[in-house]
């Protein structure tokens, strides 16, 4: 996309700053993937999404205690019905089990943690969504190839071994891939846009719709109280949108009702270190 279709110019990074800023943003990335697959061994969807669903309310706490940044006492009501709408969408299919329910919660961080890295990265460096995933794919591959190989690379073979063509397998692989070049597009594209708790929140809403179009395309039953959880996520999701749209429109430098203005991060925090080679608008 970058080389050939020149969809974006590419910024060039120093390698120490690869190392200093994409490296440890890929690392929680991994382990993210790696923790939501473990989760799903154990656990059905449902309860999983029901964990998922505090991945809004654990990246504001995370922005707040560890980089410090304050947010409108209306963002916080906000999360409330998000994440008890979920709850009430996931509750009549719960079905517990502790490995499982320790890799979703502890998938949950990571996710919060992949979020604020990518927003910090993405909106403190000029940097655009494809580019993201130009310097985060390889470190990200780098990371998962020994695992992957030491602890599934026998069941690849065999199911490549039980399909009728190696062609058809591979284009199984091929397309799976470009899937994920997608899905981590966009995901980096509606961060660089919002913020990340704006892209948690669209991840709630996601749940709430889907539970809605499998309904009507499968008639899978859904109770009442699904239909209520659905509601109430809806509406705090709407009321969230509203209240980013207030906050937008207030001047700059204006401190919001009974909530501190947001200061900026200090400049010795790991996150919002400079850049070894600062000049990037020159580069893009």
């Amino acid at each position: 996309m970058i080389k050939v279709f020149k969809v974006k110019p590419l910024i060039t990074v120093d390698p120490e700053d690869r190392w200093r800023r994409i490296f440890p943003m890929s690392f929680v990335f991994c382990i993210n993937i790696v923790l939501g697959n473990v989760s799903l061994r154990y656990i059905p969807v449902s309860f999983m999404q029901t964990i998922k669903s505090f991945t809004p309310a654990t990246t504001v706490v995370l922005q707040w205690l560890v980089w410090r940044k304050y947010f409108d006492w209306r963002i916080w009501a906000s999360l409330v019905p998000i994440v008890g709408g979920i709850l009430l969408t996931s509750v009549t299919e719960l079905s517990f089990n502790m490995l499982g329910f320790c890799a979703a919660l502890f998938g949950c961080l990571a996710t919060s943690t992949k979020t604020i890295l990518a927003e910090s990265l993405l909106h403190g460096y000029k940097f655009d969504s494809i580019n993201t995933v130009y310097y985060m794919a390889p470190f990200a591959t780098m990371i998962l190839a020994v695992p992957a190989m030491l602890l599934e690379g026998n069941g690849v073979l065999e199911w490549l071994h039980t399909h009728e063509s190696l062609c058809s397998s591979l284009i199984i692989i091929f397309s799976s891939g470009v899937l994920a070049f997608c899905l981590n597009f966009s995901i980096f594209y509606v961060i660089h846009s919002t913020t990340a708790v704006t892209f948690n929140v669209a991840g709630n809403l996601k749940v709430a719709v889907a539970v809605l179009i499998s309904w009507l395309i499968f008639r899978n039953p859904i109770s009442g109280l699904n239909a209520v959880g659905c509601a109430v996520t809806l509406v705090g999701c709407t009321f969230y949108g509203y209240v980013r749209h207030l906050l937008s429109q207030q001047p700059p430098g204006t401190p919001t009702p009974r909530t501190p203005r947001t200061p900026r991060t200090p400049l010795n925090r790991m996150e919002l270190l400079p850049l070894v080679n600062d000049k990037l608008d020159d580069k893009v």
